[in-house]
């Protein structure tokens, strides 16, 4: 599944990582790029809670390689589009790949955990984290100079793990049937109820809006704030960005197998709370400390996600593909509003003042206080 996740949002990454080659050959301005990133994160971030509410109430074994294949469609599609309506929906076809793929692929990634969710789900982001790095760098070496054709050249690890899935898939039918033959145990209450869990979803959506949207300023305009404050090259400028996302992948990896050994509440606590002093200190220092600062954040920032899916799935047993839906989706949406809406407010400021705005985001975290304790005989898999 982390195989997958990585090719799954390689495939998601490259769209915005094409748009000067779309720009350039479809004569496209400002409105209709942005009309491009609308409807990929409608699709891949709004579909996704739906998708997994559908799944939780009947399996559909095949949705995986399913899923897949709709992306390879439109990475074929957006190899030879004729024009921008089929640039529209080429980007489509690739989100909705996307918004079957990650709430089923977390409903399995928990099945084949034994036990261990944090871990299941850290290492299953690990490869989303990966994919998302991973899309820019192969467009600049391959699709840049070799033309907007060679997109359809990526349709083959698409391929590849469409196979993967498509065993996966097999192993989660085989796995349901034979948990169906046996005796149903007797459901441990559930962590929460009513209203109350109501309450909870909303902190830890809140959490995650303030982790999803101080990870939105760093990845879209850390390089230029680097060049801006620090006059620093843009070579030196990806190097500091590649350091943060570095930071940001071991971070979501170590995060998971902590809250399973200390307890999830801990690590969503000390991981958005606990990065308050680095970002607020971080638009202050000079450039050492900015580069030191930053992978600090990415670290402490990161740990808190799989934390918090886990803690949510937990809370709502028997709707693990709405809940990841929910939550993926919603990372998916704060980046998308919030680089927009950083964006508009540099535009009308400065990049600094972005960043001494921003650094009170983590204080969103005091909410974690609302958070009950889950038991573990409140843990359903």
């Amino acid at each position: 599944m982390c195989v997958s996740h990585l090719v799954n949002d390689i495939l998601q990454s490259l769209i915005p990582a094409v748009y000067p080659i779309l720009k350039a050959s479809y004569r496209l301005n400002f409105s209709q790029i942005g009309l491009i990133t609308l409807v990929g994160q409608l699709t891949a971030s709004l579909l996704q809670p739906f998708v997994g509410l559908y799944a939780d109430r009947r399996p559909v074994y095949f949705a995986l390689p399913g899923g897949m294949a709709s992306s390879v469609a439109g990475l074929l599609l957006l190899s030879i589009a004729p024009g921008f309506g089929a640039i529209l929906l080429s980007v489509g076809l690739i989100g909705v790949g996307s918004a079957i793929f990650h709430p089923e692929a977390t409903r399995i990634a928990r099945l084949a955990s034994g036990g261990r969710h944090g871990f299941a789900q850290a290492l299953f982001a690990l490869g989303g984290t990966g994919g998302s790095s991973l899309g820019p760098l192969l467009a600049a070496f391959i699709v840049l100079p070799h033309g907007q054709r060679s997109i359809a050249w990526f349709s083959a690890g698409a391929l590849v793990a469409m196979l993967l899935l498509a065993r996966v898939s097999a192993w989660y039918k085989a796995h349901n049937e034979a948990r169906a033959a046996r005796p149903e145990p007797a459901k441990a209450p559930a962590a929460a109820r009513g209203k109350r869990i109501g309450w909870v979803m909303a902190v830890l959506m809140a959490l995650t809006f303030s982790k999803f949207f101080y990870l939105a300023s760093i990845t879209n305009y850390y390089t230029f704030f680097l060049i801006g404050k620090f006059h620093v090259t843009v070579e030196s400028a990806q190097v500091h960005l590649f350091a943060f996302l570095a930071s940001v992948a071991v971070g979501g990896l170590v995060g998971g197998p902590l809250g399973d050994r200390i307890g999830r509440k801990y690590i969503i606590w000390g991981s958005i709370l606990g990065v308050l002093p680095f970002t607020v200190l971080l638009p202050y220092v000079n450039l050492f400390w900015t580069g030191v600062l930053s992978v600090v954040i990415g670290l402490v920032l990161a740990s808190a996600f799989a934390a918090i899916l886990v803690y949510a799935q937990d809370l709502v047993p028997g709707k693990v593909g709405a809940v990841s839906g929910l939550f993926y989706g919603l990372a998916f949406g704060m980046g998308g509003i919030g680089a927009a809406a950083l964006g508009t407010l540099a535009d009308l400021t400065s990049i600094d003042f972005v960043y001494r705005v921003c650094a009170f985001l983590p204080a969103i975290g005091l909410l974690a206080v609302f958070l009950p304790e889950i038991k573990p005989g409140e843990v359903h898999t």
